[in-house]
């Protein structure tokens, strides 16, 4: 059945590829966890270069996103999607009176028939989210409505204090999530206030459904901790520790004379891919000292293993040459207007940022790893 679902997710993704949203960058070519936390905090950070603007970021959070998928809503959002109906028809009856039962030891349950949601562990079930999703988008150009599956972020741009068009794109969420059977979680919906104004006003509270939101001053998003100032000390302190634990099976490997070679790859596998955990947001607004604490946890791995490793700073530096680049040979990411190249065609135009926590982000510095 999972040879068959492959086929067929093919088949699906090559025809609904061009009408994708763009915002949704879970489960496509060359779009990553990365890609949609710098895209988040490029529109925030490019809108808190002019004085007096703020943001105000809502973390939705869904109850059983995947279990609620209505068939019939699916076939009529594939069919605008240009799918063909005998595959429409297909995928309904392929998540239409599905049996179900609960083992546990010795005891079966009765069985249930079930003809909602998308079965968990099948090769279709993710896309097919994305693509029930797929007209959850946002109107108005000030209010950003990014998803990944189904964590879905609203980032309302606050200027000159009018909040209604941010207000009025969370309101028209909620009542999407209602007809199309998708229930929004209240009690873990989130929402954080981003701003650097001298003497910011109290801000009245946002409520969806009659329900206040809890206003946070750090959130975990995508994996990586986003702080109300925007700075990475939460962050950086979680991987440092992390990093320290992991060190202690590398001591023990060294114990049992493993092969460098050997200790080096479980270096990189256990140790590196969690000090590298999303740099591409983090290390270019990372201060001094907490580069210098990650990069003692690189020096001690040096002294077990006995051989050089790549700094943090190379290896920042590969990763973020690497990444532009993919974006640049992509004209359908949500980034890659950005890369514009000068007349010369040799070097790309630098963003223009008028703060120092803008210039240090992912796109700007990106850019200046290319020309250089």
């Amino acid at each position: 059945m999972k040879s068959l679902e492959r086929l067929v997710l093919a088949y699906l993704k090559d025809i609904t590829r061009p009408l994708l949203d763009p915002l949704q960058f879970a489960y496509r070519a060359n779009r990553s966890v990365d890609d949609a936390v710098n895209m988040g905090l490029h529109y925030i950070l490019q809108h808190l270069d002019r004085p007096g603007n703020y943001a105000r970021i809502l973390f939705v959070d869904f109850s059983s996103a995947f279990n609620t998928i209505m068939p019939d809503l699916l076939s009529d959002k594939l069919t605008q999607l240009s799918v063909p109906t005998s595959i429409c028809q297909w995928i309904t009856s392929f998540l239409t009176d599905r049996q179900q039962l609960v083992r546990l030891g010795k005891l079966t349950s009765r069985t249930i028939t079930i003809s909602t949601g998308a079965p968990q562990g099948c090769v279709l079930s993710p896309l097919l989210f994305s693509l029930y999703t797929n007209d959850c988008t946002s109107k108005d150009p000030s209010v950003k409505l990014l998803k990944f599956a189904d964590d879905t972020t609203v980032i309302g741009l606050i200027k000159d204090g009018d909040e209604s068009a941010y207000r009025q794109e969370v309101k028209e969420l909620a009542v999407w999530c209602s007809l199309n059977n998708l229930e929004l979680n209240t009690l873990k919906t989130v929402e954080m206030i981003v701003d650097f104004r001298r003497k910011p006003p109290a801000l009245p509270p946002l409520t969806i459904m009659d329900s206040t939101v809890t206003a946070v001053e750090s959130f975990r998003f995508l994996g990586t901790t986003i702080s109300q100032d925007l700075k990475w000390d939460t962050h950086i302190d979680s991987i440092a520790k992390k990093a320290q634990q992991r060190l202690y099976f590398l001591r023990q490997l060294r114990k049992f004379n493993l092969p460098q070679e050997l200790l080096k790859q479980f270096y990189s596998a256990i140790i590196e891919s969690v000090l590298c955990s999303s740099i591409t947001v983090w290390f270019g607004s990372a201060t001094k000292s907490d580069i210098k604490r990650l990069q003692r946890t690189v020096r001690t791995a040096e002294r077990i293993i006995g051989v050089p490793l790549p700094s943090l700073q190379d290896l920042y530096i590969s990763r973020v040459r690497k990444r532009a680049k993919k974006i640049t040979l992509d004209p359908s990411h949500p980034a890659h207007s950005l890369f514009e190249l000068l007349p010369s065609g040799r070097r790309y135009r630098a963003l223009t940022t008028r703060t120092v926590r803008h210039k240090n982000s992912f796109f700007p510095q990106a850019i200046f790893s290319l020309n250089n």
